[in-house]
């Protein structure tokens, strides 16, 4: 075994979410690479000696070029706000050091052709972090539908909804402020990452961004609420995909319905150890949705658990997403998804941007 450092910039809720990640991956998954905390950053050399303390890493900095610039520092999480993506993924790639970023890849399109550039000519390592398609019911889905068990696609729905800002007398936060930070920023990505892992990607679409809540206390609200948009896939299927931050009631609402010609799937994140799966077998009077349990038998599962039906939970996530990332690094060869699928994911959400300031059909390759 090779032990590899460590450095994560963001300390935080995902930085502390993969610094636990990466804590206990070597012992779950048995991995070739077994990390070493080497290095946290975080907004201030007393944070930073915080969360070295907490987190359990062997130094602390204020400064990512220091944690990037270090020899130690062999591989990097970027867990910090988005607009300081492009500058530290692109220090990194110049080194040749393989980096994870935390979604969405770039604070706009053109950071994210930049980083995606840059890592394609530094032949890095490079991995984006969209952890709910990590999930074992996920992953079955996604071979249910590219086997054909549920025939040729037709139709798909998703939605990512949430509430934690439903209620519009909650104060202003820095959340209110930027695209970037808005609905279509913070959320959609997600299941515009799980339409396209499911289906493929989007071709067209016709899309509505709004803000619910215009003002919070003297703030003005400068980003969006919700979204929706209609779209059309490669292989023609037809879509719906509605993202909210104001889903009064909803508060991990991934979810996903597909429809084919043989059959029918449906997942929602908040009973994330469940998949629903609809087949035309059998006689008509005995059809119906039945629910399948997540267990050993499907990917990702049994290292957390030999009971069927036990469940794993974010965290689990969080953690198959280091081993995908130390395997890439091991194996040196780039596991899915890459930059480049962080790239198209901001195109589609550019896309659906641009279409709902026209109030027109867009065509996602114009952007």
């Amino acid at each position: 075994m090779t032990e590899i450092g460590i450095g994560i910039i963001g300390g935080g809720y995902m930085g502390k979410a993969h610094a636990a990640a990466y804590g206990a991956v070597g012992t779950l998954f048995d991995t070739a690479l077994r990390p070493r905390l080497e290095m946290v950053c975080a907004a201030s050399e007393a944070s930073a000696a915080k969360y070295q303390k907490a987190f359990g890493f062997a130094r602390g900095t204020a400064d990512w070029r220091v944690l990037v610039n270090d020899p130690k520092v062999e591989a990097i999480v970027i867990a910090s706000p988005q607009e300081t993506h492009r500058e530290i993924a692109l220090a990194a790639f110049a080194l040749g050091k393989p980096v994870f970023c935390e979604k969405p890849l770039g604070a706009t399109l053109a950071d994210s052709i930049a980083m995606t550039d840059a890592a394609n000519a530094s032949g890095a390592i490079n991995m984006v972090g969209f952890n709910y398609i990590r999930t074992p019911a996920a992953q079955y889905a996604r071979e249910l539908v590219a086997e054909g068990r549920i025939g040729d696609v037709t139709w798909f729905r998703g939605e990512h909804t949430e509430d934690f800002f439903a209620d519009p007398a909650l104060p202003a936060t820095w959340r209110c402020q930027g695209m970037g930070n808005g609905t279509m920023g913070d959320l959609a990505p997600h299941m515009i990452n799980g339409a396209r892992a499911l289906i493929g990607p989007i071709t067209a679409l016709c899309a509505q961004v709004e803000t619910v809540h215009a003002q919070r206390g003297n703030t003005a609200v400068t980003n969006d609420d919700q979204a929706q948009f209609m779209c059309r896939f490669a292989n023609g299927a037809q879509g719906h995909l509605f993202f909210s931050r104001v889903a009064t009631g909803r508060k991990m609402g991934y979810a996903y319905e597909i429809h084919g010609t043989k059959g029918a799937i449906r997942f929602d994140q908040e009973d994330q150890n469940a998949l629903h799966l609809y087949t035309m077998d059998g006689p008509e009077a005995e059809r119906g949705f039945r629910k399948i349990l997540t267990g050993p038998a499907h990917p990702d599962y049994l290292p957390f658990c030999q009971g069927p039906g036990h469940g794993t939970g974010y965290q689990d996530q969080i953690i198959i997403e280091a081993k995908d990332f130390l395997t890439a690094i091991a194996t040196k060869t780039n596991i899915w998804p890459t930059f480049e699928e962080g790239l198209e994911v901001n195109r589609v959400v550019t896309a659906a941007i641009a279409s709902s300031e026209k109030q027109t059909w867009v065509n996602v390759s114009d952007y």
